[in-house]
């Protein structure tokens, strides 16, 4: 049974960092692609970043861009953890945060893409 854990979310400040870590368990998600998207209340869900896997066994980082810059995604763990680190917080970055993995998907910053989600976790940032 696929599971995706996250933790990490919280309050924090304007300008604060905070680490994200989704935990993937269920089989081996070396060459599945990672994504995180988020939802704030009254909106779609959107593409935040992804770690993308290649036949040449390459990842690849891809990010929004009103969070290119301050995010970074990245894969620990044996590759069945991953991370988002983000930093310079803003309050538009209020959301609930999900992690997401997708073997076959190619358009990586679709939700429709991805076959297995996690709970989410809320990150609040004040101003």
């Amino acid at each position: 049974q696929v599971q995706l854990v996250e933790s990490g979310g919280g309050l924090v400040q304007a300008g604060g960092s905070l680490r994200l870590s989704c935990a993937a368990s269920g089989r081996t998600f070396d060459t599945y692609s990672m994504g995180w998207f988020r939802q704030a209340p009254g909106k779609e869900r959107e593409f935040v970043a992804a770690n993308t896997w290649s036949v040449r066994s390459v990842y690849y980082a891809y990010y929004a861009d009103s969070v290119k810059g301050r995010f970074t995604i990245t894969r620990g763990g044996a590759k069945n953890m991953v991370f988002l680190h983000m930093n310079s917080l803003k309050p538009e970055d209020t959301a609930v945060y999900y992690c997401a993995a997708t073997k076959y998907g190619s358009s990586w910053f679709k939700v429709e893409e991805y076959d297995y989600w996690g709970q989410g976790t809320q990150v609040t940032v004040s101003s």
